[in-house]
């Protein structure tokens, strides 16, 4: 790309490359505003950009979060709600913002440069100069809807979560630890009574406070050409000199001319009840304060602490209190980066007769830590590991630094300095790995052990869920009596006016204005394939690395497949057939898995403790893992990976020689990992989205799917006979996870991943021999499980299956429907498939309007599964999931009958979603060769398909996209061809029933006990201690997307099964 400027106001502050990443790391500020740009240089096919404010307040009126959300309702020169996002769409781009208690963040990612320069001006206008009308705060913020009661997007999104546990709990600690002239005492996100006052000129307000260009930080992260965006900041500048204050007016930087929190003076212990109908476990939250966010050194050594501390099953806390004791199903830690960094440890599933006496017991344990010899060795290990992970996780991140970078924006200097300090090296672990064992025993008395705290005891309360419900009840009844008839009628009218404006047409010129950008500025990063014995199958290579790989000579029949990339790591995965594993054993894989890295060993005839497992293998490792394939794109098969230093990769091979063979099924640990999974699952049965996903694979899945053996309706009542066995007949255990062994760890599933630099392993082949010594490499490779293969007589033959599923811990209601889809990724009508799904998905495409738009849901989305054949809608969080589904149902409908017509911008932003989505796919460089992987191994195409996809893709006709939304997408939104779940309020059942049985369905109403399933473990009478209401609680509504085991070309991504 072309040099534009040769003269900027912009200076350059900071110019650096990390010795431990190849990214050139660059500070720019503008003399004339005062806007600062932070570019992390990364090759890559994606630009990410975080466009960041200091925002603070002091008080609950959520002033920060509605601002955060009427920013995208338009600006100065796009005063069109959606125009940014339609525009975003069509540039290969996507934007999301969030807002935390000491900044907002309004986020860009985009495929290529091109794009993203494309859209930067236009959003950074929506941020610094926004329309900010009446109407948009009506609609967004809060209303009284024609039926009297409260809506709004903003204050639909707080009453999900404000009388949640986490939300109660956390805004009581907020109290305790800051005063009132402290901006992180307050609940920025807003409390439901002060949203329904907050008005439109005190949003403005903080807006002409708080997002100036003084106080704003754009960080990029990808190839960026320096030089254009120079030009184009320039041109922003230009463009708002008159619509801010004047740049060199006084301004009180957030945050840090803020009055600085002062220390606790004491320790607290507070009680805090939340709404919970099962009152038998609670949660422990503790908190103190530690070192300066700018001593570097201190916070180093603080994260090394915690590790120590709660990093693993052998670390301390981790090891005494959920291990041995069982007193809590699991200790975690987090810090919150402020001025002085906030320390919280969470203790999950403490029987509530029990919070006190456990909070006391974790106080003896860390006193008893701070003057007990320390492991030395073990906090050694800790700092040298902590050095690769943050090596990896550059590598591995799509974003790397932009985390450190926010964060030095808003509690640092302006100079960059600090930046620098932190980022350019890696020496403080030098340091740190000097200090003599006094000086880490001093911390941990001085940060915790000795140090005032805040404890929270979360105290379940069934008294309390039903004050809640009956108060917020009395209060809307009480609002619709005050507003009577005419005033509700007021309301309705002014939501309609406000709405109407909202909701102008975009001139089409104006999106016009703007073309597609080119793709030539996506740079996808290319990897290298070779294979070795079964693998060859596949196909014979001919380039550099197959040749090194052939010369490594041996004539192993291994299935290997090498990805040669740039990188210090080698990432070996193991994918394992489970075919051969007897159908009544795969619950049982749940308790193995969780064991496989946590458990005695074998070693030259004696015995290795698990903690001791723990630590060598923590010492080689960066990283390591099992779960199901669902991340490669097939969740029918395993997956246990193991990342190492390149050099380490012989120690990768002997681990998992080790791990598989040579576990001890040792009857402590067995029984520790049964009682901890059994406290986790009434807390997962509490989400209406995890329970609809649960339900959905109980129906649509057989009996032999490890998707639905490892479902949480299956292991709620398996895992209780699991812990009637091991009390009562414990070695009929032992023998079912011997005989699983046996069955599963043969040559014959076996298949290896490889990525890493080739060229730096040793013996990429031969270093496997040991690995296969003993077993019978002469059996064929059995072919890999099919998820179509394992679905149910219902998915096959979908229609009018309806379930309703009421339940008390949730106030909305979530649908899933699935139907019959494409089985194969070369089945002809994918190409406009894919089109179809990306144009009615797009944000303020067809489905947004009409669904979220009007409030009838908070979102909706379409999947192809073409692993099981299937398609399937979902509505997340509806005030009437029937109505979301009935609407969405007449949009398709539309289409096809052609009495709505295809938008041909919409139809471009559609296809460069698609792009979009490749590019998120291979964002980095194991993501690029995750992806080669699924293609070439579990799908089965060819390594060029994406490019040969979107030239067909380009090529698709709009007659093509109405057929397949009538033959593929209309069915799953049709009675007679579609199986429906909904999980709902219990007060919501009567009307989805009604609506469900008028639309064709055949509804049931069932609970969520009768779809479990103990796959013949028995549960005897009396083992089961649970109550009969499925230990759901009130108001603990899970928020995120429903999670869908969807295999389009393009996913594949996760984090707890990559290679």
């Amino acid at each position: 790309m072309p040099s534009i400027v040769s003269k900027s106001s912009f200076k350059t502050l900071q110019r650096f490359v990390p010795d431990y990443a190849p990214y050139t790391i660059t500070k720019y500020e503008s003399e004339r505003t005062g806007m600062s740009a932070v570019v992390v240089d990364r090759e890559g096919p994606k630009v990410n950009g975080f466009f960041t404010l200091a925002t603070e307040i002091h008080d609950d009126s959520g002033a920060p979060h509605t601002l955060e959300h009427l920013c995208f309702m338009g600006s100065k020169s796009y005063r069109y709600k959606g125009v940014l996002d339609k525009l975003a769409t069509r540039a290969y781009s996507t934007t999301n913002a969030w807002t935390a208690t000491d900044h907002t963040a309004y986020t860009l990612e985009t495929a290529g440069w091109e794009g993203f320069a494309q859209i930067l001006p236009i959003y950074l206008e929506h941020v610094i100069v926004p329309t900010l009308t009446d109407a948009g705060c009506y609609t967004e913020v809060h209303h009284v809807d024609g039926e009297g009661h409260d809506a709004g997007v903003v204050y639909s999104e707080m009453q999900g979560v404000q009388n949640t546990q986490g939300e109660l709990m956390d805004l009581r600690a907020k109290r305790l630890l800051y005063p009132e002239n402290v901006g992180f005492r307050y609940e920025t996100g807003g409390m439901m009574e002060q949203l329904r006052v907050l008005t439109a000129d005190r949003i403005r307000e903080f807006h002409r406070d708080m997002y100036q260009p003084k106080n704003l930080c754009l960080v990029i992260v990808g190839q960026v050409d320096h030089s254009n965006l120079l030009h184009i900041l320039e041109q922003f500048e230009d463009s708002i000199l008159n619509d801010i204050p004047p740049p060199d007016s006084p301004f009180k930087r957030p945050w840090v001319d803020s009055d600085p929190a002062p220390l606790l003076q004491r320790s607290v212990v507070e009680t805090v009840d939340f709404p919970e109908e099962d009152e038998s476990s609670g949660e422990i939250a503790v908190m103190f304060f530690g070192p300066s966010c700018n001593d570097l050194l201190g916070a180093s050594a603080l994260n090394i602490l915690l590790v120590y501390l709660a990093g693993s099953s052998a670390s301390i806390l981790e090891n005494t209190l959920v291990e041995k004791e069982q007193v809590a199903s699991a200790v975690y830690y987090s810090t919150e980066i402020r001025p002085n960094i906030l320390i919280q440890f969470s203790l999950s599933s403490v029987a509530t007769d029990r919070l006190e006496e456990v909070e006391k017991r974790f106080f003896e344990l860390l006193k008893a830590t701070a003057v007990n010899p320390l492991d030395m060795t073990y906090l050694k290990d800790c700092i040298t590991r902590e050095r690769r992970i943050i090596k990896n996780s550059i590598e591995t991140s799509s974003t790397p630094f932009s985390e450190s970078i926010i964060y030095d924006f808003l509690f640092a200097g302006r100079d960059g300095s600090r930046l620098k300090a932190e980022l350019s090296d890696m020496k403080e672990f030098e340091v740190l790995a000097s200090w003599p064992e006094a000086k880490w025993q001093n911390l941990i008395n001085s940060w915790m052990a000795d140090a005032n705290h805040v404890t929270i005891l979360g105290k379940p309360s069934a008294i309390l869920s039903k004050k809640l419900k009956s108060e917020e009840k009395a209060r809307v009844e009480e609002q619709k009596k005050k507003l009577g008839p005419k005033g509700i009628k007021e309301m309705e009218k002014r939501l309609a006016d406000a709405k109407a404006e909202n909701d102008r047409e975009i001139p089409k010129g104006l999106l016009e204005h703007f073309p597609v950008p080119s793709t030539k500025s996506i740079h996808f990063i290319e990897t290298i394939t070779a294979r070795s014995g079964a693998a060859k199958q596949l196909g014979r290579l001919d380039n550099n690395i197959q040749r090194l790989v052939d010369s490594d000579n041996t004539k192993l029949p291994l299935f290997i497949h090498f990805e040669h990339v740039q990188s210090n790591f080698a990432h070996v995965s193991l994918i394992i057939s489970t075919e051969s594993v007897p159908i009544p054993l795969r619950p049982l894989l749940t308790i193995y898995l969780e064991n496989m890295f946590t458990t005695p060993i074998e070693r030259n005839g004696k015995k290795i403790e698990f903690e001791q497992v723990i630590k060598e293998l923590e010492k080689d490792t960066v990283d390591y893992g099992i779960s199901l394939g669902g991340g490669i794109g097939n969740p029918e098969v395993l997956v246990m990976r193991l990342s190492v230093e390149v050099e380490k990769y012989a120690s990768a091979i002997q681990w998992f020689k080790e791990l598989i063979w040579n576990g001890i099924f040792d009857l402590e640990r067995i029984s520790s990992t049964t009682v901890r999974l059994l406290a986790d699952i009434p807390e997962a049965k509490r989400s209406g989205s995890s329970m609809l996903n649960s339900i959905e694979e109980m129906i649509h899945s057989a009996p032999a799917s490890m998707v639905r053996a490892r479902s949480t309706l299956v292991q709620a009542l398996y895992l209780k006979g699991v812990r009637h066995r091991l009390i009562n007949d414990p070695d009929a255990i032992i023998n079912q996870l011997t005989e699983i062994r046996h069955k599963l760890f043969q040559f014959s599933n076996f298949r290896v991943a490889v990525v890493a630099n080739i060229e730096k392993v040793a013996e990429p082949v031969l270093s496997w021999e040991s690995f296969t010594v003993g077993l019978d490499t002469s059996k064929p490779l059995h072919p890999l499980e099919k998820r179509l293969s394992r679905i149910s007589e219902a998915a096959r033959n979908p229609g009018r299956l309806a379930y309703i599923v009421p339940m008390p811990t949730i106030d909305s209601s979530f649908a899933l429907s699935f139907a019959k889809g494409p089985s194969s990724l070369k089945d002809p009508r994918i190409p406009a498939l894919m089109v179809a799904l990306s144009y009615l998905d797009a944000v303020e495409g067809p489905m947004w309007v009409a669904v979220r738009g009007t409030g009838l849901a908070y979102g909706t989305s379409f999947a192809r599964h073409t692993d099981s054949g299937q398609i399937s809608y979902s509505v997340y969080r509806s005030p009437n999931a029937f109505k979301a589904f009935q609407t969405g149902r007449a949009v398709v409908e539309g289409f096809v009958k052609g009495q709505t017509k295809f938008d041909a911008l919409a139809l471009e932003g559609a296809i460069s979603s698609i792009v979009l989505s490749i590019a998120n796919s291979e964002a980095t460089i194991g993501a690029a060769a995750q992806m080669s992987f699924i293609r070439q191994v579990i799908r089965e195409l060819p390594e060029d398909w994406n490019e040969r996809m979107l030239e067909k893709v380009r090529a698709v006709e709009i007659d093509e996209i109405r057929t397949v939304m009538k033959d593929i997408v209309l069915p799953v939104l049709t009675a007679a061809t579609a199986n429906l779940v909904v999980t709902c309020a219990p007060v919501m059942e009567g009307e989805l029933l009604a609506g469900l049985r008028d639309m064709g369905f055949t509804p049931e109403v069932r609970s969520l006990a009768s779809f479990q399933d103990d796959y013949g473990m028995g549960v005897p009478e009396g083992a089961d201690n649970e109550d009969e209401d499925d230990g759901m609680e009130d108001g603990d509504e899970e928020e995120g997307d429903v999670d869908e085991e969807g295999d389009d070309e393009g996913d594949g991504g996760g984090d707890d099964n990559k290679l």
